[in-house]
């Protein structure tokens, strides 16, 4: 939508036009969001308890079930598995300090929900803060994203990186070792850009959780069955959360601009897609498919984007997508300066043909 109004404005005269529209435009979406940006205390707290007590009785008949029969567990692990995203989305809820109206507060609990995830609090919160302030950036990629190239660098590489980026861009790479490639990161991290000492400290006290909780379970005689039920539970949760963030922000007519021209509106409302799921699957996924209203104001609580949507047009004009449409997405791996446009490999041949 902010692309509309800017184009509308550069027809319409001079450069200084151009600059108010956008103003204008950019004050009109700070009006609308400012209801919305303010925790709701007790329906916060009633997330956090329901959301951790259902994971908790969930793990508990998966251990009943595994007395019987490890197939009686199956299923129960996609269950275990939503109800671990949606603690993600807490402690992603905790990292804007919009999830409850208190720094401290925030901390803790984004600290206990991250330990439940297996995610370092500080440190993902200092990637995603980086992921929010360069999303759509073609000259700052790499933080908190899905690494895409460019058609023009794509071509640029040798034959053996090109097969190596084909691999690690294919689906089903993405999909199942992007899981474990995020336990095991979230283990190690150097210091850098993003990591100071603060983060690394969050790194080194998640670590210590986990090893004291699988110190506990070993002590308590358990722990092959406590492996047996978490680790499969937490793999499917980041199986699903790859494939969230993946359609959250790559699909055809997304947003990539240099640095030059990358503009934080339309890379809100243009590069963030809106997922339409259905109610349970929303609710479980704390409606983070309404993501292009998260990435233009990260101060909604997630109860509240929803509502945000519904209620104001501006939010409509984006790229919706519903189940059915996702895996169509999943192709997309080059950015074509050219067509302005994500292509797949196939589409790339084509046109080189």
């Amino acid at each position: 939508m902010a692309t509309a109004l800017n184009g509308a404005a550069a027809v319409a005269g001079t450069s200084a036009t151009s600059s108010s529209a956008h103003g204008t435009a950019e004050i009109h979406w700070r009006e609308v969001v400012a209801p919305y940006q303010s925790a709701d205390v007790r329906r916060s707290i009633t997330q956090l308890v329901v959301t951790v007590a259902a994971l908790a009785l969930i793990f508990t008949a998966m251990a009943f079930a595994l007395q019987v029969s490890f197939w009686l567990m199956v299923p129960l692990y996609p269950i275990a598995a939503g109800f671990l995203v949606r603690s993600f989305i807490l402690m992603h809820d905790c990292t804007h300090s919009s999830f409850l109206p208190w720094r401290k507060a925030n901390d803790s609990v984004g600290w206990f929900t991250g330990v439940l995830t297996l995610t370092p609090f500080d440190q993902w919160r200092r990637d995603h803060a980086i992921h929010h302030a360069s999303s759509g950036d073609l000259d700052r990629r790499g933080h908190g994203d899905i690494y895409t190239l460019t058609v023009k660098e794509y071509q640029a590489l040798s034959w053996q990186k090109k097969i190596a980026y084909r691999l690690v861009r294919h689906p089903l790479t993405m999909l199942s070792v992007g899981p474990l490639w995020l336990m095991y990161s979230n283990r190690f991290r150097a210091r850098g850009k993003a990591t100071k000492d603060k983060q690394v400290g969050s790194v080194m006290s998640t670590n210590l959780a986990l090893i004291a909780v699988l110190l506990g379970m070993y002590a308590l005689g358990v722990l092959p069955q406590f492996a047996l039920i978490y680790f499969p539970s937490l793999y499917i949760a980041g199986l699903i959360g790859v494939f969230l963030f993946y359609v959250q922000h790559q699909f055809e007519d997304t947003y990539w601009q240099e640095h030059g021209d990358w503009d934080y509106e339309d890379a809100s409302l243009a590069g963030s897609s809106y997922l339409d799921l259905p109610k349970p699957l929303a609710w479980i996924t704390g409606h983070i498919g309404v993501h292009h209203v998260h990435h233009i104001s990260p101060k909604i609580p997630n109860y509240k984007l929803q509502e945000c949507h519904d209620k104001n047009p501006i939010f409509h004009k984006v790229t919706t997508l519903r189940l059915r449409d996702t895996f169509a997405t999943l192709r997309l791996s080059l950015w074509d300066e050219d067509q302005s446009k994500l292509i797949s490999f196939r589409d790339l041949k084509k046109r080189t043909a």
